[in-house]
């Protein structure tokens, strides 16, 4: 179990992930900078960095961060859903895909691998495969809710018609 973060490391933090709600990124990094260093690989400090690198579109630093947290907390979802992410964004769909396959089990719970892995199989041209991994996520999750973003996804647009009817 990680320990959280103390004062005043826990406020900068707060602080960082402030910045970032109000779309500044600069800022919110500008806080990150102020943990004390040998915090500053803390798990949940990691995240805010890497929803920063994520905003600013720095997909290989991302991916770097994405990784670590990955190492880190291995029974945590998040890690690998960054890390797969960060590889869609690189153009590195199938790799993407592969990174996520493994672990589905292992995060039964998680709408968001299911949701994913849709997004990642229809990019890939897996149409079959990706209404599976919807229909997963649909039944995981608030299906109504997800729908909504479905049909707002890029990455799911072959599937639009098929998500509206249903």
């Amino acid at each position: 179990m990680i320990s959280p973060l103390q004062p005043p490391d826990s406020f900068h933090l707060e602080a960082a992930q402030g910045w970032l709600e109000l779309g500044n990124p600069i800022e919110s990094s500008e806080e990150l900078e102020k943990i004390t260093a040998l915090m500053r690989t803390h798990p949940h400090v990691l995240q805010v960095r890497w929803e920063i690198y994520a905003a600013q579109k720095k997909w290989e630093a991302a991916l770097d961060i994405a990784t670590t947290l990955m190492e880190l907390e291995p029974e945590e979802a998040m890690g690998w859903v960054h890390r797969s992410y960060c590889l869609h964004e690189l153009k590195r769909t199938k790799e993407a895909r592969d990174n996520l396959l493994p672990v589905v089990d292992k995060f039964a719970a998680s709408t968001t691998i299911r949701y994913n892995l849709a997004c990642y199989e229809c990019q890939l041209g897996n149409l079959s495969q990706a209404k599976k991994w919807l229909k997963a996520a649909f039944s995981l999750g608030d299906r109504k809710q997800m729908k909504l973003a479905a049909l707002e996804d890029p990455d799911l647009k072959p599937l639009w018609p098929e998500i509206r009817a249903g």
